[in-house]
This record gives C-alpha cells, sequence and structure tokens, in this order.
C-alpha cells in the first residue's frame, strides 16, 4: 500500500524514537518501508545506510549510502559515511574517492585526514598515509587513533623514537588504555628497555582475547603454600608459539619457587627434568598460576641477567649430522636430519624460532637460530651470540652470506 506524505513523515518520526532508545532493527524496518515509497529521497537512504552500519550489516549498508552520496552531494556525513561503509568491506580505491569528496567539502576535518590515512595506508601507500595522518594531528594533536597509526608507520620502519612519542602523547588521553600500553611496552621491548617495557607488556591480560587462563589465582610474587603452575598462554598449547615459549622460558622458576610446575604439551612433556602437567590435567594443590611470558616481570629478569636454560632430560652426544629445522633450504651435500628426537645427537642444529632450535640450546649444543626482521621481542635489538643460550648464534633469516660462513665454520 502506497504511503502518502504524512505517513512517511509520521513513520520517520517513529523510526528515529526506535534508534535514540537503541532499536536499530526496527528503525531500519521503518525507514525500509519509507525508501521503498520515496526510493530518491536522499536522507531517508542516508540513514536507511547508517542504521545497517549500526547492525553490522555493511554489505547491505552499501547501496543506500552510495545512493544518498549521490543525491546529497553537498553533504559531508553522506560521504564519511559511505566511506566508513567502504573501508569496512575492503573497498579502499572507492573509499578514498568519497573522502576526497568529504575533504573538498570540509578540508579542516581531522577525522577525515585520518580515514583518508587508513584507505591510503590499507593501499600499500604508507608515505601518503603518514602525510594524512600528519594533516589530522595539525588539525588536532591529541588525536588519539591518528597517534596510533602513525606510530605503527613509525616503528615499521624503524624510527622507535618517533612511534614511542606518539604513542606517549596518546597515553596522556589514554592512560589506562590496554592496547596502547601494550604496545609502548613492545616497542620499548624490542630496544632491550625491559625495565620500562615489562610493566606495559602485563597489559595484554587486560584484553580479551583466544588466551588461554587456568581457574587459579594470578600469582604476583607473592609466597604461596602451595604449588605454582606455569603456563603458556596460548589457546592452543600444541602451537608452534606455544612449544617454543616452554623452552625458552620455563627457567630458573623451580630454583626460585618451590613447587613450580610447568604446564606443557604432550610432545615437551618428556623433554623437561622436572616435573609437568598437560593441560586439561586437575590442577589440585596448585596455589596460584603465573603465563611464561609474565616471567620475566614478576621474576625481575633482564637480557644482561637471564636464569640459565630449563634442564632437559636428554644428553647430548654429538655425530656428525647437522639438524635442520628451518623454511630455508639447507646447502646441497650436507648431512642433515630433521627428527626432532635425533636433536642430542647431532654436532650443529640451525633452525627458526621454534622449539627444536630452543632444545638443542638448551642442551649447550651449538646452534645458529634464523630470526625474521620483526623478531620476537625476547631476543632484545642484537644479532650475535644470545644471552638467552651460551652455544645459540642469532642470524637474520635472509642473512645467507651470513650462514654459509657459520657453516664454513663448523
Amino acid at each position: 500500500m502506497p504511503l502518502n506524505d504524512q505517513q512517511i513523515q509520521t513513520l520517520g518520526r517513529d523510526a528515529l524514537q526506535r534508534a535514540a532508545a537503541g532499536d536499530f532493527a526496527a528503525a531500519e524496518e521503518m525507514f525500509g518501508r519509507i525508501v521503498e515509497a520515496r526510493p530518491n529521497m536522499g536522507q531517508a537512504l542516508h540513514l536507511l545506510g547508517q542504521f545497517r552500519l549500526k547492525l553490522g550489516r555493511f554489505a547491505e549498508a552499501r547501496e543506500p549510502l552510495e545512493r544518498a552520496a549521490q543525491f546529497l552531494p553537498r553533504e559531508v556525513a553522506a560521504q564519511t559515511n559511505l566511506a566508513g561503509c567502504l573501508l569496512q568491506l575492503g573497498q579502499n580505491e572507492q573509499a578514498l574517492a568519497a573522502l576526497v569528496r568529504a575533504a573538498r567539502l570540509k578540508p579542516d576535518d581531522a577525522s577525515i585526514a585520518h580515514n583518508t590515512g587508513r584507505a591510503l595506508e590499507a593501499l600499500g601507500r604508507a608515505e601518503e598515509a603518514e602525510r594524512a595522518y600528519d594533516q589530522a594531528l595539525s588539525i588536532d594533536n591529541r588525536l588519539v587513533p591518528s597517534l596510533s597509526a602513525r606510530a605503527d608507520l613509525l616503528a615499521a620502519r624503524g624510527e622507535w623514537a618517533g612511534a614511542l612519542t606518539d604513542l606517549e602523547t596518546a597515553l596522556v588521553s589514554h592512560p589506562a588504555d590496554p592496547r596502547l600500553r601494550l604496545r609502548r611496552g613492545k616497542l620499548l621491548l624490542r630496544q632491550g628497555d625491559w625495565w620500562r617495557g615489562l610493566g606495559d607488556h602485563e597489559a595484554r591480560l587486560e584484553i580479551a582475547g583466544e588466551r588461554y587462563a587456568p581457574e587459579l589465582p594470578n600469582w604476583q610474587g607473592e609466597p604461596l603454600t602451595g604449588r605454582l603452575l606455569v603456563y603458556p598462554e596460548q589457546a592452543d598449547i600444541g602451537s608452534s608459539e606455544a612449544l617454543r615459549d616452554t623452552l625458552m622460558l620455563a627457567r630458573g622458576v623451580d630454583a626460585i619457587i618451590q613447587g613450580a610446575v610447568v604446564q606443557c604439551a604432550a610432545p615437551l612433556a618428556g623433554w623437561f627434568d622436572g616435573p609437568t602437567v598437560q593441560r586439561g590435567e586437575p590442577l589440585d594443590g596448585f596455589a596460584a598460576a603465573a603465563p611464561l611470558r609474565s616471567l620475566p616481570h614478576l621474576l625481575n629478569w633482564s637480557l644482561d641477567a637471564l636464569p640459565p636454560p630449563a634442564r632437559l632430560r636428554p644428553q647430548a652426544v654429538p655425530s656428525s649430522r647437522v639438524g635442520w629445522f628451518s623454511l630455508v633450504e639447507p646447502p646441497a651435500g650436507l648431512e642433515i636430519t630433521r627428527a626432532p628426537d635425533e636433536i642430542p645427537a647431532c654436532r650443529l642444529v640451525v633452525g627458526d624460532d621454534a622449539w627444536p632450535a630452543h632444545a638443542a640450546a638448551s642442551l649447550g649444543i651449538p646452534t645458529v637460530i634464523l630470526l625474521p626482521r620483526t623478531a620476537d621481542w625476547l631476543w632484545g635489538p642484537r644479532l650475535g651470540i644470545s644471552p638467552w643460550y651460551a652455544s645459540a648464534e642469532l642470524l637474520r633469516d635472509d642473512d645467507r652470506e651470513g650462514l654459509a660462513a657459520r657453516l664454513a665454520r663448523c
């Protein structure tokens, strides 16, 4: 049944009241009826698109927002809402075009400049994106999203001081923001500043995510009347990251805390020369728990004073073989093994930052660990002999000449 002007006006008023009360589904349905009756009504199209955005229905929001932008070419919000929808859909070129139109209408708008930076960054145009963030911050020097985004760009090209300054400025406005604190912590830790960075790194535990935590009190360094569980926080305890963290970080705990037990995946249980428990087993008798990645903070570790590696059961009895546990291909003619259970019999192990290389280094076997450019902060900023393992040497995974020279010495 067609709607007359009075009915449309009444329906639109009721829809806006529903939206003000948070009922966007009802408002969307009502404006859908209005648009069906008046398909060229720009404001109705714009509101319909906005309600669909509120409902997370980005693909359905696109068509009314595109039409609204055509019917309302002088309305900044019509262009920016279309751009926001397109950014959500990954249509970055079209989003950029809408933002250019919005910027012509309102050139001194920090939000438009910031979202222009987002679109440019998504298109891989980092230098232009940084200029857009600069423009946004010239308008509003405390715009946290632009400070955060520019910090990422600066950190990506190694300008740590500039990135840290941006994050510090953002934290003035949002001092309790765990994501900003975590990012500041990671920047500091990558530079080897554990004294300032470790506390911020604990902010990760305040961020919801797929992280495992046992149903035990969090240990904060206090004396315990029961056992302490130290555990990898990854949801998948059998993942490469969890296995690596277990071998790298489960060190020195039992010497400091009597009754400490390492939670580990089944493949590692036979390696540890100490008490272990597997995930899913009862935790009776445990008084508290601490994630492995919190131990440097809780036990005041530093790169210059790390506890010795975890004690392992196997004994190194080297043969002529080289253990190879890297995605980098070994040179032709080199006698290698890729079997982890043969690590104790290797005279040298070459591996990526994964548990086999850590097992070899813990056993005192000469080990070359190949790290990517964006290596885990735990390694610190320097290559060469690792502070974590006296027998391990750190190389970049793209340093073919360095690896060849190391193999030649072997």
